[in-house]
């Protein structure tokens, strides 16, 4: 919400505004005769000299933001503004960036940092070193001034930190991400020959070959969130890292919509093919396979896959994951392009289904994975059930077997990542005594597409989380601070967008209403929608679509965004039947058979039957109860999305000084905005892409700041968060 300034007084001539426009989002004007208070009307005149009358709507007293004087345009603080507000935010960064090509600025101890898609000269070892041990604000905002700030604080404060970047799609978050972990890597070298920075920088290439791919907003988008946190001993030289991984946007595997691609490291792959030591892994281009073709073109301007390839496995060596250990990797990379281009054929009744036992992909799939071709041929067509009484193998339709199938692949997919985050994190794991930690949260960001599904809306769910987080710090935790220190202030009813959370996550809200449909025996994605509609449609942050009954719009804080409901339950159930998990158990690889494992389970699972069999698991024996094998295929993902942005959140908690831990963790954010600049000339561009990126600022009414009670800007001041 932005407030206008109320003007009491009245509006006296030459007084420069800002009015909205359909085209360029906001215009600047002056007016050209005083305005006396009950007036319908402002008499402007705009930069191009036309008039125009702008009508006041006088119920609420609505005037046109204030222009600030050119004097404070293009300052690098936005909070030394005397207006603050969505055009005055908005013109500031476009000067700055077009007029002196500065991609940061402050808002506080807020970084703004803009996209200005291209690489940029400002990243050398040079520039960390002219922003090692500087003030924040006696240098230029750089992400460096960030990172060394948290490193100072730590250092000077002995309290770990936290740094998060957020932002939507395509913002740059990533790539600020990797210059704050590689500006820890240089000012934190270890005086050792240990070489972990090379190995903490080194876990960025794997992590973006497996875990980012192409979409329509973000050549290297990444589909996963990230929180690395950077060990230091009590020289505040890095010792180790650790990285936590969330929610990874597995349906990616087995679609991608048209002009994405799948993770880079299936691309990658491909085009190393033709190496010998690859021969086995029968590999053509990635246009020849179907879970790597959906989108059209699978190469991405300006990448080369191969020599990608090339640093992915120099990556990989350098953390030490063995030759022999990388080849099995790749194994069952290759064996999931396999597994999608098996041809299954529908037989005539429309009930069952075959695969010929002729077919080139499966043999492949069964080979590199070390399993048994037949049993795996039967089980991708049949699937069993188990009633009290007796046990039936059922055949399966075309539509049921391509899901299984797809769901298979998913699960593969997904087990292989885990394992390999782990096993990066054992290679940056030291046994030496951690001193403090700074964190870095890298979270994929907010996202609307032309058809949005259930993974926009795990991943706008989980910004939702953390705009949450961020007014939390930013807002109430400063008017704390004031009552504290009893400046005279006013308190402003900052957005909070709990309704909008609690309509996801609360009892009877989407997810909820998702899981139950989810059980139903006839559930549907229509009937879903239908009672998110009956149950919902007053809420202030939902609405239906006028055209529509199958889809919903959720009124998040970045954008209203229209869900598609199709595929919600699916995508939800992701139903990986448990015949073809125990074939994958038994593979005569051990990595494959670990991979799979459940909880590394050495007592053999018993088939059981959905939810109310635990029971009868503890009568068999008066062993330790086991986990049903099922259960890790029955957690439903949205509910794995709910724990895993819980556990964002719960992570984020840790940092906000309303924890009474010793070690209160600060926290500086980085806020990413997207400015869609590839033609420097269009600044429309500019203005339009970063509207809504500006989620919360601080609205407040220059009656309630008076300049002589605090000596501030009239505008929220962070200063005591700089304060030693």
């Amino acid at each position: 919400g932005w407030w206008p300034l109320t003007m009491e007084k009245g509006c006296s001539q030459y007084t420069r505004v800002w009015i909205p426009d359909p085209d360029e989002v906001w215009r600047s004007a002056e007016l050209t005769k005083d305005y006396k208070e009950g007036e319908k009307s402002l008499q402007l005149k705009l930069e191009d000299e036309t008039i125009r009358e702008y009508p006041v709507d006088a119920q609420n007293n609505q005037l046109p933001f204030l222009r600030n004087p050119d004097i404070l345009v293009g300052e690098n603080d936005l909070t030394a503004l005397s207006y603050l507000h969505e055009p005055a935010v908005l013109h500031n960064l476009k000067v700055r960036f077009l007029e002196s090509n500065h991609i940061y600025t402050y808002c506080g101890i807020v970084l703004v940092a803009i996209n200005p898609y291209e690489q940029l000269p400002i990243y050398g070892q040079d520039v960390i070193y002219a922003y090692s041990g500087q003030n924040m604000g006696d240098m230029d905002p750089h992400i460096f001034a960030v990172a060394e700030e948290a490193y100072k604080q730590m250092a000077r404060d002995e309290k770990n930190q936290s740094i998060i970047v957020s932002g939507e799609s395509g913002a740059g978050k990533t790539v600020s991400a990797k210059y704050a972990m590689r500006y820890f890597a240089t000012v934190g070298g270890s005086a050792s020959e240990t070489n972990i920075e090379e190995k903490v920088l080194a876990s960025s290439p794997i992590m973006e070959a497996i875990g980012n791919a192409k979409t329509t907003r973000n050549d290297n988008s990444s589909r996963f969130g990230k929180y690395i946190q950077i060990g230091f001993d009590k020289r505040y030289h890095i010792i180790g890292a650790n990285m936590r991984t969330y929610l990874l946007e597995k349906s990616r595997v087995v679609f991608q919509a048209d002009d994405e691609r799948n993770y880079h490291i299936f691309y990658q792959l491909c085009a190393a093919a033709s190496l010998p030591e690859f021969k086995e892994l029968a590999l053509t281009c990635a246009e020849d396979f179907f879970y790597t073709s959906q989108g059209g073109d699978t190469a991405i301007e300006g990448v080369d896959d191969a020599e990608d390839f090339e640093k992915t496995r120099q990556a990989f060596t350098l953390l030490g994951v063995r030759e022999s250990h990388q080849i099995s990797i790749f194994k069952i990379i290759a064996s999931i392009l396999h597994l999608g281009s098996v041809e299954i054929q529908a037989e005539r009744d429309g009930d069952s289904c075959s695969i010929s036992p002729q077919d080139e992909h499966l043999s492949n799939f069964c080979r590199l994975l070390g399993v048994e071709h037949n049993q795996m041929e039967h089980w991708l067509c049949h699937r069993k059930l188990v009633t009290t009484s007796e046990t039936y193998v059922k055949t399966m339709s075309l539509q049921q077997v391509i899901n299984a199938r797809n769901a298979l692949a998913k699960h593969i997919y997904a087990q292989l990542f885990g394992w390999i985050v782990e096993h990066i994190n054992k290679a940056l794991h030291t046994s030496i005594k951690q001193h403090s930690f700074i964190g870095v949260l890298d979270i994929y960001g907010f996202e609307t597409f032309e058809v949005n599904s259930f993974e926009q809306f795990c991943i706008n769910y989980a910004n939702e989380k953390l705009q949450q987080q961020f007014n939390l710090h930013v807002f109430k935790l400063e008017q704390e601070e004031y009552m504290k220190e009893q400046i005279p202030w006013t308190l402003i009813d900052f957005y909070d967008n709990q309704p909008c959370i609690d309509l996801i996550e609360a009892k009877l809200g989407i997810l909820d209403l998702l899981d139950e449909e989810c059980k139903v025996p006839k559930g549907t994605d229509q009937n879903w929608a239908q009672k998110l509609y009956d149950r919902h449609s007053s809420s202030q942050h939902f609405q239906k679509p006028r055209m529509s009954n199958t889809a919903f719009i959720v009124v998040h804080f970045a954008d209203k965004v229209e869900y598609l409901s199709d595929g919600f339950l699916e995508k939800n159930r992701d139903t990986v039947y448990e015949e073809q998990i125990n074939i994958l158990k038994a593979s005569k690889f051990p990595l494959v058979a670990d991979l799979f494992r459940d909880d590394k389970d050495p007592i053999p699972a018993t088939t059981t039957s959905g939810k109310g069999s635990s029971s009868k698991i503890n009568i068999r024996s008066a062993r330790p109860p086991m986990k049903a094998s099922n259960k890790e295929h029955k957690k439903s993902v949205g509910h794995q999305v709910s724990s895993s942005t819980q556990q964002i959140v719960k992570i984020l908690n840790l940092y906000t000084p309303l924890n009474e831990f010793e070690e209160r963790v600060t926290v500086s954010f980085i806020r990413t905005i997207q400015a869609q600049l590839q033609e420097r000339n269009d600044p429309q561009q500019l203005l339009l892409d970063s509207k809504h990126m500006f989620p919360v600022l601080f609205p407040f009414n220059p009656s309630s700041l008076t300049m002589d009670s605090i000596h501030i800007p009239a505008c929220l001041s962070l200063e005591f968060l700089n304060e030693v």
